[in-house]
């Protein structure tokens, strides 16, 4: 399970960022794609790297794996875990562009600016399950992607390619998008504000303190009720201006939703709780993130690195 979340700052900056939840942790790290790394595409939908990307992910066969990932020029994209619903193509299409599920966050990232660029691109785009090796099959995901004026949700179920305008600027899991969209109007008399007081005949009523506006928020680690907490947090932060403010805002945000070990078993057993919290400052085009193991917040600053080289930098 997971949740990822948008917003920007005084200045209009995109800060993007997500919680992943897992039993596991993949070895995940830092890594940066180059704008001369040769893609390794397997159907050619990546021809080049045109934009610096920067993200969470693995490696596998020197081909990168995100999680999630920016690029420099403002462009971020998460994926989600989407079982039961997310159901790729079987093989490629011919005139189509054809996607690997691994790769779409890279190709997202490299070949695009804007959020209307990819959603203009998507109409005539398939996700293909075509696995990277027998190590890893595809993941089942839904995506959110984002910029500086919007984010949209990509799902692709058995009726083939879904993209959804998120106004809420977040995601967790399954349902589908439209679904959880449906659900927040069902929490529309959550508030930040102290009810009352009321009088009820002779009784008068006053809340004990602030949170009595909340009551009815769910607090559950349920993918429905994550969305709903989510939205409402993001949507009730204050505004912020500095890139310290609005980095604390992302961390903060996040905990909100934030799994913690013993809470919520698994299918297999398992306990899952949030391996990692980490997102993107599109002001600075830095990285930050933080572990389950160690909450201290660090970063990878793209411009610390060779954004033109030819390899792979992992940090």
């Amino acid at each position: 399970m997971c949740t990822g979340i948008r917003f920007v700052d005084d200045s209009g900056n995109m800060y993007f960022g997500r919680n992943l939840d897992w039993s596991c942790s993949y070895g995940e790290r830092v890594v940066i794609t180059p704008t001369n790394y040769v893609p390794k595409s397997p159907f050619g939908s990546i021809t080049q790297i045109k934009h610096a990307v920067i993200g969470m992910g693995i490696v596998q066969e020197d081909v990168p794996l995100y999680f999630d990932c920016a690029n420099d020029a403002g462009l971020a994209v998460a994926g989600l875990n989407f079982p039961g619903y997310a159901v790729y193509a079987p093989e490629a299409f011919e005139e189509k562009t054809n996607i690997a599920a691994y790769e779409f966050p890279l190709w997202v990232a490299a070949n695009f600016e804007a959020v209307d660029q990819v959603e203009e691109a998507l109409a005539n785009a398939v996700i293909v399950d075509r696995p990277i090796n027998d190590k890893y099959p595809s993941s089942l995901l839904h995506w959110i992607v984002g910029d500086a004026n919007r984010s949209i949700v990509v799902e692709y179920t058995e009726s083939g390619m879904n993209v959804f305008h998120d106004d809420f600027d977040v995601l967790t899991n399954q349902p589908g998008f439209a679904w959880h969209a449906e659900n927040v109007r069902n929490y529309m008399n959550v508030t930040p504000d102290v009810p009352g007081p009321l009088q009820w005949r002779t009784g008068e009523l006053a809340a004990y303190g602030s949170g009595g506006g909340m009551r009815g928020l769910p607090g559950d680690y349920y993918s429905p009720s994550r969305f709903v907490r989510v939205a409402y947090l993001n949507a009730h932060y204050p505004q912020k201006d500095t890139e310290e403010e609005n980095v604390s805002r992302l961390f903060h945000t996040l905990s909100g939703v934030a799994m913690i070990d013993g809470a919520a078993r698994m299918t297999n057993g398992e306990f899952e709780l949030t391996i990692f919290t980490g997102g993107v400052s599109c002001r600075t085009n830095t990285y930050y993130y933080s572990t389950y193991d160690d909450p201290s917040i660090r970063s990878v600053a793209l411009g610390d690195h060779d954004t033109e080289g030819t390899e792979l930098v992992v940090a």
